[in-house]
C-alpha cells in the first residue's frame, strides 16, 4: 500500500503543473467517448475541471488511510446521484482520465503510474458506485427559499426548506447547490448554518466576492419564493459525542457556517465542555453573525467567543490574523478544534495548532478552496 500511495503522489506531481491541458483533455475525450455525457454537464465548462480533479486528488490522497478512503467515496457517490450517472458513465471517465493522464505525463509517464491509476480508479468507482446504490434518498432535494438577508455588497444569509423528503445531514458537514433558474447543472458546495430540525430548514451563509455563478446568484439575485436543488450532504467535521474534550472553533468569515451549526448542536445536549470561538475577518462589518453569537453566550455560560480583524485598527477588539490571535489564548492541546474558512485562513490555523502541539486526529478542518 505505502508503494502504490506513492506511486500516486508521484505521478501527480509529474502533471499537476499542467492542470489547464489536463482537464481540457480529459473532457474532449470523454464527450468523444460518450456524446451523451455533455447534457450532464453545464453548457459553460469553465472552472468544472478543477473540481472534478480536485475530487479525484482527495480520493488517491486519501488511499493510504482505508476508513477515510471508504468514508469519502461512499459519500461521494451518493453526492453524484444528482447527474444520474451510470456504470457505464464511470467506466467511460476512467477510460478518459487514464488518457489524459498519460498525454499530460508525456516522457515522464510510465507503465507503473498507469497501472497505479487503473487500480486506484477502480477502487474510486467502485465504492462511489456502493455509496450511490445503498442510498434510498432521493438524487437531490428541491427546497424552496425562505428568508435572504443581505449584509453588505457580498454576503448573505438565507434559509430554505427541503421539500417532500426530509434532508438528513450532521452539523459541520456541507451540501452542493443547484439555482436551476439561473444557472441549470452547475453546482457548487456550501456549508450548513444550522443543526438539523424537525421542520427541515436549512440556512446557508453565502459570500460572493468575484464573479461566481452559483454564488453570485444567490447573494444577489435569489428571492423567497424561489426554487433549488440541494444534494446528498458530505464532510466528516463533525462532533465526537463520546468525547469530553473542549471544544475550540476556528473560523473566517462565512466559514463560520459549520462552527454555528456544531454550536447549535451543542446547545441541544453539552452541559460539562467549554466551547471556545475564535472568529476572524478583515473589517469589523464583515463580522456578519456576532450579534447573534453574543446571543448565545449570553444565554450559554459554558459558550465564549472572540472576535478578531486583520485589517481594522479602529475595531475594539482583538487586531491580528485569527490564527495568530487564538496562539494567544493557548495551549489547546487537550482540545478537540474544529477549523473552516478560506484556504489560506485554514493553513495559518492548522500551522499554529501544530505548532502547540494538537495531535492531528483532534483537528478537523473545511475549507473554502484548495489547501
Amino acid at each position: 500500500m505505502e508503494n502504490f500511495a506513492r506511486l500516486l503522489k508521484e505521478s501527480w506531481a509529474l502533471v499537476e503543473g499542467d492542470r489547464e491541458r489536463l482537464s481540457d483533455y480529459f473532457y474532449a475525450r470523454l464527450f468523444l467517448l460518450d456524446p451523451d455525457l455533455r447534457k450532464l454537464f453545464p453548457v459553460q465548462m469553465r472552472g468544472q475541471g478543477d473540481r472534478i480533479l480536485d475530487a479525484i486528488v482527495a480520493a488517491t490522497q486519501a488511499i493510504d488511510d482505508p476508513e477515510s478512503f471508504d468514508e469519502y467515496l461512499r459519500a461521494l457517490g451518493r453526492d453524484h446521484r444528482k447527474y444520474h450517472v451510470t456504470a457505464g458513465s464511470y467506466a467511460t471517465m476512467g477510460i478518459a482520465l487514464l488518457d489524459a493522464l498519460r498525454t499530460a505525463g508525456g516522457d515522464g509517464w510510465n507503465l507503473e503510474y498507469d497501472q497505479a491509476w487503473r487500480d486506484a480508479y477502480a477502487a474510486i468507482s467502485e465504492k462511489m458506485q456502493a455509496g450511490a446504490e445503498a442510498d434510498e434518498n432521493p438524487p437531490f432535494w428541491h427546497a424552496e427559499v425562505l428568508t435572504h438577508q443581505r449584509y453588505g455588497p457580498d454576503t448573505a444569509v438565507l434559509t430554505v426548506q427541503a421539500l417532500q423528503h426530509p434532508l438528513p445531514y450532521r452539523a459541520g458537514q456541507y451540501v452542493s447547490i443547484e439555482v436551476p433558474r439561473y444557472h441549470p447543472r452547475v453546482w457548487r458546495t456550501y456549508s450548513v448554518a444550522n443543526a438539523p430540525n424537525d421542520d427541515n430548514i436549512l440556512e446557508f451563509h453565502i459570500r460572493t466576492p468575484g464573479a461566481g455563478w452559483v454564488s453570485g446568484a444567490l447573494v444577489r439575485r435569489v428571492r423567497p419564493g424561489d426554487l433549488l436543488r440541494i444534494a446528498a450532504p458530505m464532510g466528516g467535521m463533525t462532533l465526537d459525542r463520546a468525547s469530553d474534550r473542549d471544544i475550540l472553533c476556528v473560523a473566517g468569515g462565512v466559514g463560520l457556517a459549520p462552527i454555528k451549526a456544531l454550536v447549535e448542536e451543542l446547545i441541544t445536549y453539552n452541559r460539562t465542555r467549554w466551547v471556545h470561538v475564535f472568529y476572524g475577518a478583515r473589517q469589523a462589518d464583515d463580522l456578519y453573525a456576532l450579534t447573534g453569537l453574543r446571543e448565545l453566550v449570553a444565554v450559554h455560560p459554558w459558550l465564549s467567543v472572540t472576535p478578531a480583524c486583520s485589517a481594522d485598527p479602529d475595531f475594539d477588539g482583538e487586531q491580528g490574523d485569527i490564527s495568530d490571535v487564538v496562539t494567544r489564548y493557548g495551549p489547546w492541546t487537550a482540545h478537540d478544534c474544529f477549523v473552516s474558512g478560506s484556504a489560506a485562513m485554514v493553513r495559518a490555523a492548522l500551522r499554529a495548532l501544530a505548532a502547540d502541539q494538537v495531535p492531528p486526529q483532534h483537528v478537523r478542518y473545511d475549507t473554502f478552496g484548495s489547501l
